[in-house]
């Protein structure tokens, strides 16, 4: 399925990106730590599904949600928001748009969004694309 480097450069990602953080008002069992992907749990798009892997709830807003997109479609157009966030695709060929540039990348790839930066991403494969996304929402 995924190759331990792989899951170790997701690791990096989420820890360069969040922080290391524990939050002092919450108490989380070994149970609410692990999160495997469900099909039942995952929750129909217009275009495809997604899962998330940490409710934005639970961890004082940072998310790891998987994004799966039909061909030729996207979430939603290119907009902005004052956090940053990574996609990281896993299968498929991603159209990356950021501020006024695009690129078609393949799996293993990981997609930068600054703070307030334009962007966004669309599949540019003729198979389903699918990607984690990596942010943290303000709360």
């Amino acid at each position: 399925m995924f190759k331990p480097s792989i899951l170790l450069l997701v690791g990096l990602l989420v820890q360069f990106s969040f922080g290391q953080h524990t939050p002092t008002d919450k108490t989380y069992s070994f149970e609410d730590c692990v999160t495997t992907y469900s099909e039942e749990q995952a929750q129909e798009t217009q275009v495809g599904h997604q899962f998330y892997f940490a409710d934005k709830n639970f961890t004082d807003g940072r998310t790891i949600k998987l994004s799966v997109v039909d061909p030729g479609k996207s979430t939603h157009a290119p907009h902005q928001h004052p956090q940053d966030e990574f996609f990281f695709v896993l299968e498929g060929t991603a159209e990356f748009y950021l501020d006024g540039k695009t690129v078609e990348v393949g799996p293993y790839t990981s997609l930068y969004c600054p703070s307030n930066s334009m962007h966004g991403i669309s599949n540019a494969g003729d198979t389903q694309l699918k990607y984690l996304v990596m942010q943290k929402y303000e709360q």
